[in-house]
Order: structure tokens, then C-alpha cells, then sequence
């Protein structure tokens, strides 16, 4: 879909992707801008896990006690100062966790996914193989943003991460939903926010009443990014250098 003009309204919509390029500014900027138009109930962050989450209410004040009380400068996530304007436009919102924790994250690349996710998975879709046009798909796009480093053997488990990933933001932006009543807005990267893909299509098997929008964030420089949203906005560049160049280093 072509970059839209003109003002961009998500009216309507029970859950609302708001995709990113996690180290770009204007991203998180357009994130803010739409997060205050929509007023959401509750904010989702792939950002954070649950526990962090749950650190936010008594820390909302300010930006360095949030900052600190989410533990973000060990996150390895970009500089706070990025995302602070996102939870600062919606004061009043819930705040949810969506990451995968670390340890989780480890126990389920050397076992099924569906363990790490739990009783439910079968109902989420994590038991069932995908079709081999798009796991070969997955594959060269994991391969890619690996810089082509990765053994061909490690492609399968990347991709079986990435799909317990978007179960498990898919999961929160429900609960958040029956929890709140919504609208519910998730902060996460474009390609956990593909509806084809991503975690909405995952809302779409578990609760196919729920409304999802999906906006997806490009660049100048690369264009739209991969698979299907509900609107794309194209912002400008970011300046990365060479961001294979320690993996032909190494």
C-alpha cells in the first residue's frame, strides 16, 4: 500500500498495530501523534514484559522515574527518550507488557513453542506447521535481517520465535482489550504488526469479533516495509552506517 496523504483516522478499531523501525524518531514520534488521537485504555509494549509492566503505574510522573522504574537502560531497546513521548500521550492508559522474557525465550528455541506459551497454543495456531511457501518466506527474510550470518539450520527456530513472539503480543492486546474495554493501541515493530503475518493475524483465529487496525512505518530510503497493512506512512531516513559490517568482521 502506498504512503498515505492527509489526516489518518483509526476510528472504530478495538486494537490498533502501530508499527515502527524500532530506531527511528519519526516513527515514535507518528506513534505518539496517533496514540493521542485514538486515547486508548491500554498501551501495549513489545517492549516490555509483564513484570516490567507492572513496575509503570507508580512511575508515571516523569521520564527518568518511568525510565528507571522499567529498567529500560538494560533492555537493550533504543535511548528511552524515544518512547517516553508515547507513554506521556496517553497518562491514563493501562500499560502491558508483550515481550517474551529472556529465559522463555531461550527454553523455546531448543524445544516446540507451544510449551512456552502454554495449555492454549493449539488455539492460537502454534501447533500447526506453516505452509512451505511461507516458512520459506520467513526463512529468507530471517536470513536477511541476520545479514546472512545465520547457519541455514537456525532459520527454522528464528522463525518459530518470531511466531511465539506475535502469539504472545496478540494475547496481551486481547487481555488488555477485555480487561479495559479498549480502544487498545500496541507499540511494536512492523513486522509483528503485519496483519498477514504478524500478531493481528493471530486475533483474527482467537477472537475474529475484535476490530484490528494495522498501520506499518517505512523509509525514504528502503520504501514500504514487508507485508499487508491497513495504512503505510513512509518517514524519513535514518542513518545506520553499514549495520552488517560486525557481522562480516566477525
Amino acid at each position: 500500500m502506498a504512503a498515505a496523504a492527509g489526516p489518518v483516522t483509526f476510528e472504530g478499531a478495538d486494537i490498533v498495530f502501530l508499527g515502527e523501525q524500532h530506531d527511528n524518531p519519526a516513527h515514535h514520534a507518528r506513534q505518539a501523534e496517533l496514540v493521542a488521537e485514538i486515547a486508548p485504555t491500554a498501551l501495549v509494549f513489545e517492549m516490555l514484559t509483564p513484570d516490567q509492566a507492572a513496575a509503570a503505574p507508580g512511575a508515571r510522573g516523569d521520564e527518568a522515574s518511568l525510565e528507571a522504574a522499567l529498567g529500560w537502560a538494560e533492555s537493550g531497546w533504543p535511548d528511552f527518550s524515544l518512547y517516553w513521548p508515547i507513554f506521556a500521550a496517553a497518562p491514563e492508559a493501562a500499560i502491558y507488557g508483550a515481550a517474551v522474557p529472556r529465559e522463555a525465550a531461550r527454553s523455546a528455541m531448543d524445544g516446540p513453542i507451544s510449551d512456552t506459551f502454554g495449555p492454549d497454543a493449539a488455539d492460537w495456531g502454534l501447533t500447526e506447521t506453516l505452509p512451505d511457501e511461507q516458512q520459506v518466506a520467513r526463512e529468507a527474510l530471517q536470513a536477511e535481517a541476520h545479514c546472512n550470518a545465520l547457519p541455514d539450520e537456525m532459520l527454522p527456530v528464528m522463525v518459530e520465535i518470531q511466531r511465539l513472539r506475535d502469539a504472545v503480543i496478540a494475547r496481551a492486546a486481547l487481555g488488555a482489550l477485555r480487561e479495559t474495554g479498549g480502544p487498545v493501541a500496541v507499540i511494536t515493530g512492523n513486522g509483528h504488526a503485519r496483519l498477514d503475518w504478524g500478531a493481528p493475524s493471530y486475533l483474527g483465529r482467537v477472537a475474529p469479533d475484535v476490530t484490528v487496525a494495522s498501520l506499518g512505518q517505512g523509509e525514504r530510503a528502503h520504501g514500504d516495509p514487508e507485508g499487508e497493512f491497513d495504512l503505510v506512512e513512509i518517514g524519513p531516513d535514518v542513518d545506520r552506517g553499514d549495520p552488517c559490517a560486525e557481522f562480516r568482521e566477525g
